[in-house]
């Protein structure tokens, strides 16, 4: 007679193990011990066999009829399901090893160290944007819609660097599969033309980690007065408008509480502003509080100390370094902190949006507030000068000031 729930649940042990039967095979084992397992006995070959199906009541009667019918039309098929589960099992293990993610990590490894920052960003994309897409599939299995979908969802942001960046990352593991006998070919191949380029930028700025590494390492090198020489170190780390920076008067520096308050008079959208100092930031600000011959202004005019730098000052500074106009600008110091700030370091949009002192609203529809997430970009421009400290760092040899000229 078939099994029915009640007659599962009452079910209690006894001195020793004995069986429920149900229909086609299916029994319950009822353990001395309490617990029910439910097996299938069955015939292969001329010889019985033993199937587990699982542990009751995680299986339920009809999962277990279900796994019964299911085994019963592989022996339909001459196919034992025992020995089919083991391959099931083994197939699984198999992909898990070869999954996007094993494989990509296998990469890295064999890839070896190339530089701490451009790592860093390779883990970061792999971590962030493609391990949860496609990180579990097996890698033989990734198709080229599969793959595009992944690399769309960082589009969907706007991180076009990062998409470009992803899709390379994703080419050169693809190939490396390839090589190894676990893929049969690179689908990043087939997306040319598949994903946005980005959209034009007003202001030039250089975005490659590598390149703002050689421009922090010209900077520090670069020979001016001592008012061009702060400045445009302070640029990069404040990454406030160019005007902003040239007209900061030392009663607007916070020594104490490191910042910078700007009044909003001074401001593009007529709001006050704060600017956290990182470490590096207050060095140069006391260097050259010593230097400024007691002018108001932080970066005084040399023929005029009551007058800030001109506005042409840091881009003589980039032109002599050798970038052109078409490849930085000091407008582009703030593109430059935007897009590395997100897609590098990771730190949220809204904290970086407030910095830059964008029009940001809430869901209520509230203005910018300078004190917003200060303590959060307290510990961001610290970040940030330390990375730009890495970057600079990672350069063999402080570049000569015409090696940035192409």
């Amino acid at each position: 007679m078939p099994l029915t729930d009640a007659k599962i649940k009452t079910a209690k042990p006894l001195d020793k193990d004995y069986k429920l039967s149900d229909e086609k095979g299916l029994f319950l084992l009822v353990k001395k011990s309490g617990g029910k397992y439910w097996r299938m006995k069955y015939r292969y070959s001329g010889k019985e066999k033993l199937l587990s199906i699982g542990v009751y009541p995680e299986v339920s009667l009809a999962q277990a009829r279900n796994e019964r019918d299911n085994a019963r039309s592989l022996l339909a098929q001459d196919t034992d399901p025992m020995n089919h589960r083991k391959a099931q099992k083994a197939a699984k293990l198999l992909a898990n090893a070869n999954s996007f993610e094993a494989v990509s990590l296998e990469w890295m490894d064999k890839r070896g160290a190339k530089s701490v920052s451009g790592d860093a960003r390779i883990k970061r994309i792999l971590e962030k944007d493609l391990f949860p897409s496609i990180g579990s599939q097996p890698i033989s299995d990734i198709t080229p819609p599969v793959l595009l979908n992944a690399l769309r969802k960082i589009e969907a942001r706007g991180a076009y660097e990062t998409t470009k960046k992803a899709k390379q990352t994703a080419g050169q593991i693809f190939r490396f599969a390839v090589a190894a006998g676990l893929a049969e070919r690179d689908p990043s191949a087939d997306l040319k033309g598949a994903l946005k380029q980005g959209k034009v930028k007003h202001y030039s700025a250089l975005t490659e980690p590598k390149e703002v590494g050689r421009l922090m390492a010209a900077i520090h090198a670069y020979q001016a007065t001592p008012a061009v020489s702060s400045a445009i170190k302070l640029a990069p780390l404040f990454f406030c408008r160019p005007g902003e920076l040239r007209q900061l008067e030392w009663s607007e520096v916070n020594f104490e509480d490191r910042r910078i308050d700007i009044p909003a008079e001074k401001m593009k959208l007529a709001e006050p502003h704060i600017i956290p100092l990182a470490d590096q930031a207050l060095a140069i600000l006391k260097e050259q509080y010593k230097v400024s011959n007691n002018s108001r202004y932080v970066f005084p005019n040399a023929r005029a100390l009551s007058r800030p730098l001109s506005d042409n000052g840091m881009r003589i500074a980039l032109r002599t370094m050798g970038y052109t106009n078409e490849q930085m600008t000091p407008h582009g110091f703030r593109a430059m902190a935007r897009t590395l700030l997100d897609e590098v370091l990771g730190f949220s949009v809204d904290w970086i949006e407030h910095q830059l002192a964008h029009a940001v609203r809430d869901t209520n529809g509230r203005a910018y507030n300078r004190t917003k997430h200060l303590e959060g970009r307290q510990q961001m421009m610290q970040s940030w000068a330390d990375y730009l400290d890495t970057l600079r760092l990672e350069i063999d040899n402080v570049i000569p000031i015409t090696a940035a000229k192409k």
